[in-house]
């Protein structure tokens, strides 16, 4: 995965709308746009091989749509700030993180076993607990 030319392309081809924004913030939130949309079409991207599109598009499919036109792609929206500009800004980097995440080769697990001295340490335990529920019995049931 080429970093450089992902973040590149990400900033090129990312479609950014602007629209009011909730919650608190007095006038400001009635008057200026600052929430940021941003669309990003993944036939767009550059900077990842096809092994990495398909695995960021199993990774992410809950969170691809179908566009205007039929191509996928991905809607984020950013509206923390006050900021246009800073919302845009952190609009794009998580774009960046979550497409960097979602294609990155998942780390493979090695199966282990549980040690001898676990299991008998884990039996002993057991036996343990059974023997003090034992003694809480009245006597004369057996």
């Amino acid at each position: 995965m080429d970093q450089f030319l992902l973040r590149q392309s990400i900033r090129l081809a990312a479609e950014a709308s602007f629209s009011r924004s909730g919650g608190p913030g007095g006038q400001n939130v009635n008057k200026v746009n600052t929430k940021v949309t941003l669309r990003l079409c993944l036939n767009d991207l550059a900077g990842l091989t096809e092994a990495e599109m398909n695995r960021l598009r199993s990774t992410l499919a809950s969170r691809i749509s179908s566009g205007d036109n039929g191509e996928e792609e991905i809607v984020i929206a950013s509206s923390e700030e006050r900021s246009q500009r800073t919302n845009l800004e952190r609009g794009l980097s998580r774009l960046e993180a979550l497409i960097s995440i979602a294609a990155r080769l998942p780390k493979l697990r090695r199966p282990t076993k549980p040690s001898r001295a676990n299991r008998e340490q884990r039996l002993q335990a057991k036996r343990l607990h059974g023997r003090k529920k034992q003694e809480r019995q009245r006597p004369g049931l057996e």
